[in-house]
């Protein structure tokens, strides 16, 4: 691991050399800080002098040395600038550099962003819309190579196709940071020579291949691991999480499953020390959380609310991922590294007074210094609802009667298939009074028919919900029991340019339009924010959720066909470890159906 080019600056070493050794004043010295050293666990009260975006000296107190600039941190405590090592931007529904105003001001200063969301609804256009919107922000924003556009090939299309050649080409360019997340688990544990070549050519790059091995254990998460893959966020309890760091992965232990943390802390205290390969991440987080909570430090006071360690947590967030991502320059307050640093009011809470990026003061109290520019939004980002205003009729199952032999998905987050008789009334399916619909539409120009499916276990629903944010293919994806609220709340969608919206009674009563791409909105994030809270309690209103599964969130997963288990997809539906594809649910009607 090699520091990266700018640090190895000869004038600007030799400026650090001086001013470490009282020879030359610092560019900015920060006084009276209470540090809590990475390395040793112990917290010491220290003077830091910065030069340039170099840390120079780490010293005891002394008012005698000489800077430009001061910074008076005393009664704070000092800690390297948190690392986020997966995450999609996307999720918030904002731009990047609205991203950014709102992470920094709370310690985070590196984040890896994987922009599958915008390749596969823009292809290469829109990752290379990512890696512009990537500059010149206060956050350090590191694009990763989508390797999933589709994120199964074969059993869902999207608005991108990205193989072997389109990765290694991407792969070659010194602002992409690594291959992102492979969801394709099972055709590459099958030798599919397209995902194996996918994997081979971040190999080929020397750059990291980041993972996703949801369900997989024992051989098959072995051979995840032979394969080259070298990181996981997808983990589905305790002995999971154990289970993956005894194979060696990266762990990246995500705040996106709040419920699954406390296990996870008291798994990792049980150990009685923090490997290094835990590290902390994101993933998703929706715009009002982000408002409210945070992003990474939301992660690190949630694992301190459960017992871990302020110790473990700020050092999973920091030197941990510096390691894991290759960047010896971050994760440490010490003499020679970057001067991202965060300044800490409050531990336990995670309470950032002061966040210093690039050795530059970046936020104060809470707030950004400055607003990173907010470039164009190229073209390809825009008008990508390209379907036609549905009917309630697109809704309804064709079949002969009087009944039906009918495929279903059981439970929401861990599907199962199931199997219904379903009575036939009108030439339509009528769906029972325990079940609700789902419906993908592919909007990305395919033209296909749009796919129903039926759902179990699924609770009361007294309305529809709509959404062209639906992982990771991002077609249009409907729920609900009336056709007519289905149709309302997809044609609102459709007529925002993408987005989520609710009806009832056969009208639409909320709609947030995310017209960049289908996904993001240029809207400060404050308006995002109350938009899509007040979204979420309308649709609260007309579903009893059942938690820890049935939640809001799972609607825009749902139709993450990646995932073991059965799902709906623009091509019906599937199960990818099964090989399964039904264009119908419906499996035997008419003079074909035997009554069981």
């Amino acid at each position: 691991m090699a520091f990266p080019a700018d640090l190895n600056d000869p004038a600007l070493r030799a400026r650090a050399v001086k001013a470490a050794r009282g020879l030359a004043p610092f560019d900015l010295l920060i006084t009276g800080a209470e540090i809590l050293d990475m390395v040793t666990g112990r917290t010491r009260r220290a003077d830091i002098g910065l030069t340039g975006p170099l840390i120079a000296s780490v010293h005891a107190p002394d008012p005698a040395r000489e800077s430009r600039a001061r910074l008076d941190a005393a009664g704070l405590t000092a800690v390297p600038g948190f690392i986020d090592t997966h995450m999609h931007v996307e999720s918030s529904m904002v731009t990047p550099a609205e991203y950014a105003a709102a992470v920094v001001p709370r310690g985070v200063t590196t984040a890896l962003w994987d922009p599958h969301e915008l390749a596969n609804v823009a292809g290469e256009d829109g990752l290379s819309a990512a890696l512009d919107a990537a500059r010149d922000l206060p956050l350090r924003l590191l694009p990763l190579m989508p390797t999933c556009v589709p994120s199964a090939p074969g059993y869902e299309a999207s608005g991108g196709d990205f193989g072997p050649g389109t990765v290694t080409r991407w792969l070659a360019r010194g602002d992409i940071h690594g291959a992102a997340e492979l969801m394709t688990m099972q055709p590459l544990l099958e030798g599919d020579p397209r995902v194996a070549g996918i994997v081979g050519a971040g190999l080929a790059a020397g750059k990291r291949v980041c993972g996703h091995a949801r369900g997989l254990s024992g051989g098959d998460l072995a051979a995840f691991a032979a394969a080259g893959v070298e990181t996981d966020h997808e983990l589905t309890g305790a002995e999971d999480l154990l289970a993956k760091l005894e194979a060696g992965f990266t762990i990246e232990l995500r705040g996106s499953h709040a419920h699954l943390l406390p296990d996870f802390a008291e798994a990792l205290l049980g150990l009685g020390a923090l490997p290094q390969t835990v590290t902390l991440c994101t993933d998703d987080v929706f715009p009002d959380d982000l408002a409210e909570k945070g992003g990474l430090d939301a992660v690190i006071r949630m694992l301190i609310g459960c017992g871990l360690p302020p110790l473990w947590a700020y050092r999973a967030a920091t030197l941990n991922a510096a390691s894991r991502i290759g960047r010896p320059d971050l994760g440490l307050v010490a003499p020679g590294r970057r001067a991202d640093l965060v300044l800490l009011s409050d531990v336990a809470e995670v309470r950032a007074a002061h966040v210093i990026a690039d050795g530059a003061l970046a936020a104060s109290d809470g707030a950004l210094l400055g607003r990173p520019a907010r470039p164009a939004t190229p073209a390809a980002l825009r008008n990508t609802m390209r379907l036609a205003p549905l009917s309630p009729a697109d809704f309804e199952v064709p079949a002969r009667g009087p009944r039906a032999l009918v495929a279903t998905l059981s439970k929401p987050r861990f599907p199962v298939w199931g199997r219904r008789e379903i009575a036939v009334r009108d030439g339509r399916l009528e769906l029972p009074a325990d079940m609700i619909r789902m419906a993908v539409a592919n909007r990305h120009g395919a033209g296909t028919p749009v796919r129903v499916a039926l759902l179990e276990n699924w609770s009361s629903w007294r309305g529809a919900f709509a959404t062209s944010v639906s992982h990771d293919s991002h077609n249009l994806t409907v729920f609900g029991r009336d056709p007519a609220d289905m149709a309302a709340a997809a044609n609102a969608v459709i007529a925002a340019g993408g987005g989520v919206a609710v009806a009832a009674e056969g009208r639409a009563t909320a709609c947030l339009p995310l017209p960049v791409a289908g996904l993001m909105s240029e809207a400060p994030l404050a308006e995002v924010s109350a938009g899509f809270a007040a979204l979420r309690a309308e649709l609260g209103r007309l579903v009893d959720w059942e938690p820890p599964y049935l939640v809001f969130k799972a609607l825009f997963g749902a139709s993450l066909v990646c995932n073991p288990g059965p799902r709906l997809s623009d091509a019906g539906l599937v199960e990818v470890f099964e090989g399964k594809v039904l264009e119908s649910c419906i499996l035997a009607d008419g003079p074909d159906f035997v009554p069981a």
